[in-house]
């Protein structure tokens, strides 16, 4: 299997491309499940078959990255009947465009696999479906345009929504339908039900310019399952080295209110990274929680007037191998980040964040 993703990975595009169009023509009925303009989608159902594959010999990891897809995969309307076709269709783009290494043996190993790892998401399915709905409304309340580009949104779901401190969820706005995006939450859980998230408005960003410009208060959008493990641990009292970077300082706001709520003492030295000063646009909130929460501590880090990236300020500060390590923000900022922590002695299992796959739709 793994050669015969080398063999296709020079090709991807190619592959992505045959891939749905064999689906889209052998089963034309699966065509309303993905959105209108399928540049925004295109590659994410090959690109998630093939991480799973990846992580074949790793199951721990590969049953919790399906368990999350299959619960995620109830949002597009996806059923049981739909998981043979997908199948039948990955394997005829991977036999076109992997012939040189590809024969019965590659064959079997591939379908076995497939039937293995989408028997976990309809079983995954099947049991969120009795305790969860495939999706919740939420009504935009409030609207905070902090920057020129980047809004703080706060929505109240039309029935109890459950998560934790440091997860995310997907969104789907009423003007690009099927189109769903990540955000992270940017609080803890409150009593009153409400959900806070940061949106920075990129280029060719449909759902992040959508939700920063065109929402208004009274607007109703659509929220997928709440996931990721980027949670705090609270058997523990260690000390949460928290790194952040844009607007991936959301998370780690809610994981320092998780941490105040359960009236916690352990040490929280947040980092809170930004190109410029006018980007650190929350910086006022974090300071008012370091006022009235001794055990936290907040430093910025502007590329600007440093000429230091976020992951390399750490190193210039105390010594973190007792601590867990969270970080948060763009795709490149975590591997560097990851790298620079377990360079100062933090341990790979002690240190969070969420999937980089994921993330790199994050800001879209």
């Amino acid at each position: 299997m793994r050669g015969t993703m080398a063999e296709v990975g020079p090709v991807a595009d190619k592959v992505t491309s045959y891939f749905y169009a064999l689906l889209f023509v052998r089963h034309p009925e699966l065509r309303a499940l993905f959105p209108a303009a399928m540049d925004t989608q295109r590659d994410r159902l090959l690109k998630a078959l093939l991480t799973a594959a990846e992580h074949i010999d790793n199951t721990p990891v590969l049953v919790e990255y399906l368990q999350n897809l299959g619960r995620g995969h109830r949002k597009y309307g996806t059923r049981p009947e739909h998981y043979p076709a997908v199948g039948e269709c990955l394997i005829g783009a991977l036999s076109r465009y992997a012939s040189a290494v590809w024969d019965r043996e590659t064959e079997a190993a591939w379908v076995r696999a497939y039937t293995t790892m989408s028997q976990v998401m309809i079983d995954t399915a099947s049991a969120d479906e009795l305790r969860a709905p495939p999706w919740w409304h939420a009504q935009v309340v409030a609207h905070d345009l902090r920057t020129a580009d980047v809004a703080v949104l706060t929505v109240r779901p039309d029935q109890p929504y459950p998560f934790l401190a440091g997860q995310y969820t997907s969104m789907e706005t009423p003007w690009w339908p099927r189109v769903w995006r990540h955000y992270s939450f940017a609080s803890a859980p409150r009593s009153d039900g409400l959900l806070t998230f940061h949106v920075k408005a990129v280029p060719a960003g449909w759902v992040s310019n959508a939700l920063v410009h065109r929402a208004r208060p009274g607007d109703v959008i659509r929220l997928g399952p709440p996931v990721g493990s980027m949670t705090v641990d609270h058997t523990k009292d260690n000390g949460l080295l928290c790194l952040g970077g844009g607007t991936g300082i959301a998370p780690i706001k809610a994981l320092v209110e998780d941490i105040a709520e359960r009236g916690a003492r352990r040490p929280v030295e947040v980092f809170y990274g930004a190109r410029t000063d006018h980007d650190l646009y929350d910086i006022d909130t974090l300071l008012r929680l370091r006022q009235s929460h001794p055990w936290l501590s907040v430093r910025a880090v502007v590329d600007q007037q440093a000429h230091l990236q976020l992951p390399d300020a750490i190193r210039a500060y105390g010594s973190w191998s007792e601590y867990d390590a969270y970080l948060s923000g763009p795709p490149g900022m975590i591997r560097n980040g990851v790298h620079a922590l377990r360079d100062v002695g933090i341990p790979a299992h002690r240190i969070r964040h969420d999937s980089v796959e994921e993330l790199v739709v994050v800001g879209d």
